[in-house]
């Protein structure tokens, strides 16, 4: 699993000009699924995103965690992140998980990030989706399950 992490002030998501998800101050986390993650990957990056020391302390540095601060996260599922682009100008989306396997999954990281009592909005699945953020910072993370970066 990938995942961009983004602090943010405030997101939201629309599909077909309606409002589906906001949230104010937290996480807003694009998430793509790939070929041979499951349940485990899942829990370990939902982990891993609650709890990620980038939220300022009373001294400026980021040293809290989104648990620590009472924010939200939002989730939006992005199976571009799986996207190829080296061997020319089309990405390649072969290392992409198929949406019957990807769906569940990315409901589990929205799930078990409930479990750690985070207030938790999620996108459309498979919708043509209009995301809006303002980035606090900016601050940006990048995740990988397999810990590649």
């Amino acid at each position: 699993m990938r995942a961009v992490v983004q602090r943010v002030s405030r997101a939201s998501v629309r599909v077909d000009g309606e409002s589906i998800a906001a949230i104010d101050r937290g996480l807003l986390v694009l998430l793509g699924v790939g070929q041979g993650d499951g349940p485990t990957q899942a829990a370990e990056l939902a982990k891993r995103i609650v709890h990620l020391r980038i939220f300022p302390d009373d001294e400026g540095r980021m040293n809290r965690s989104l648990i620590d601060t009472g924010g939200a996260l939002a989730v939006v599922s992005q199976f571009t992140l799986y996207g190829d682009a080296r061997k020319g100008r089309r990405p390649y989306f072969g290392d992409a998980a198929a949406p019957e396997v990807a769906e569940p999954l990315v409901d589990a990281v929205a799930e078990a990030a409930r479990e750690f009592g985070v207030e938790v909005k999620t996108g459309r699945f498979q919708a043509h989706m209009e995301v809006n953020l303002t980035n606090d910072g900016p601050v940006t993370i990048l995740l990988d399950s397999e810990k590649t970066f």
